[in-house]
Order: structure tokens, then sequence, then C-alpha cells
């Protein structure tokens, strides 16, 4: 029997638990960065982030927020 790898998939949620996008893939496309994924479990969806949308993504984050998403890594799901 063959040994397969279960590729990891990070699940973006809702406010209540429902999954909104299935990521399988994050990658670098030239100077972009490439998420590739499926929208609702059905629709799939690529989506590419630009370095200024990512600059503008870190003005969005504060020092604290910052620290938690660092110790988010460490941390056990409910």
């Amino acid at each position: 029997m063959a040994d397969k790898k279960k590729t990891p998939v990070m699940r973006i949620l809702d406010a209540q638990d429902k999954e909104l996008m299935a990521v399988r893939r994050i990658e670098r496309d030239g100077d972009n960065l490439v998420i590739r994924g499926k929208i609702f479990g059905a629709m799939p969806m690529v989506a590419k982030v630009t370095p200024e949308e990512a600059r503008a993504a870190l003005k969005l984050l504060d020092a604290k927020t910052i620290l938690f998403l660092i110790s988010l890594l460490f941390r056990k799901s409910k």
C-alpha cells in the first residue's frame, strides 16, 4: 500500500465556526505571494498578495497583535 502524506490544510472560519476557506498551498510567484485553496468547500480560488498589499496588512497590526500571532503558533486549539 502506498504511503500518502496528508497535505496540511489551514481552515479560515467565520464567527459561527463554519469553514469559509480551506487554504491548501501558500507559495511565491515572483514578487507576489500566492494563496491557493477552496472557498466554501467547493469553489477553487487563487489569491495573490502584492508587496504593497503585504505592507498594508502589516500596518493593520499593532505590537500586541504581533505578539499574539507569535504565541498562537504554540497554543493548543480548544
